[in-house]
């Protein structure tokens, strides 16, 4: 039997809002009239869909579940409609980690835009792994590897190498009696132990913990990791990235962090070794939404933008 279909564009605008008075002026009706169509469905299906604690609004088990299998459906029947009305959609919600936004696609987004004119696309910035819904975006860029009903295609893999500021890199050279950066290359081959002797900066949030980016880096070159270091901790690449650039010491970023546009990275790669972290990410849609127009032009581009990030 077919639920109250009135009350489904509702119980999808309370739940991507996460509040009934914003559902309400979305939908331009009261909040009461809001509320009689939640429990209308409600009344519909036997089961509550919201946990209801004073202004504080959380959908239960049963309305998350609902939710996953009824908004791809209300998505297909806009985009039904829209397609017999000679309208498309053209604005994707994109989710993507925090760093990759700041550092890596906003600096790409006016080529896009060039590309793509009528593309509206509203980043959605993660701090953490995102959930794989269409409460959450349209379209991801995740670690995740496996999700039921959506395309995941490889994007690239993660790689850490050490950088510096321009004048931290004058410091570590005078230090070590290197003229040139070839000089400085062909000692730090000899002798990679000698990048000890500077503070190192190292981020939790690549392995959940200090100092194991470095220790990795250290396994990599089958070395140990010294034990007199001097070491610098942040909580996030971010601001390992950003202690570098005000030359607080060497850090360890992610590559994709230093694939700016036209060299314009304040911060110098450092010629020594790099390592790749066994991290792989991804791009994530909905397998259903795969022939929207907005969908396949953002992968297009995506895919065509990883060549050159691994390149």
């Amino acid at each position: 039997m077919l639920p109250p279909l009135k009350s489904l564009p509702v119980f999808e605008a309370v739940a991507r809002l996460n509040s009934f008075s914003l559902a309400a002026n979305e939908l331009n009706v009261s909040q009461s009239a809001v509320s009689h169509q939640i429990r209308i469905l409600e009344n519909h299906l036997g089961e509550s869909l919201f946990h209801r604690q004073g202004r504080n609004l959380e959908l239960t088990k049963e309305g998350k579940h609902y939710l996953d299998s009824i908004s791809n459906s209300l998505l297909q029947i806009e985009e039904a409609t829209n397609h017999i009305k000679g309208q498309h959609k053209t604005n994707v919600r994109l989710a993507v980690y925090s760093s990759f936004a700041v550092y890596w696609l906003i600096p790409r987004l006016p080529e896009l835009k060039h590309l793509y004119p009528h593309l509206e696309l509203s980043i959605e910035m993660s701090h953490g792994m995102p959930e794989l819904s269409d409460r959450t975006a349209d379209f991801f860029i995740t670690t995740e590897r496996e999700k039921r009903g959506f395309l995941i295609e490889p994007f690239y893999q993660e790689e850490l190498f050490p950088v510096c500021s321009q004048s931290y890199l004058e410091t570590i050279k005078s230090k070590l009696g290197a003229i040139t950066y070839q000089e400085l290359a062909e000692k730090l081959s000899i002798d990679p132990n000698s990048i000890a002797q500077f503070p190192l900066i190292t981020s939790y949030s690549v392995y959940e913990r200090h100092i194991e980016d470095w220790k990795r880096w250290f396994t990599n070159l089958s070395l140990p990791l010294p034990d007199y270091i001097q070491f610098h901790r942040f909580s996030h690449l971010m601001l390992a990235y950003e202690a570098a650039k005000h030359s607080l010491g060497i850090a360890l970023v992610n590559d994709y962090m230093m694939n700016e546009k036209d060299d314009e990275t304040p911060l110098i790669k450092l010629p020594c070794s790099a390592f790749k972290t066994g991290e792989n990410f991804y791009i994530a849609y909905k397998e259903s939404r795969k022939d929207e127009e907005a969908i396949r032009s953002l992968r297009r581009w995506l895919k065509k933008e990883a060549k050159n990030l691994i390149s």
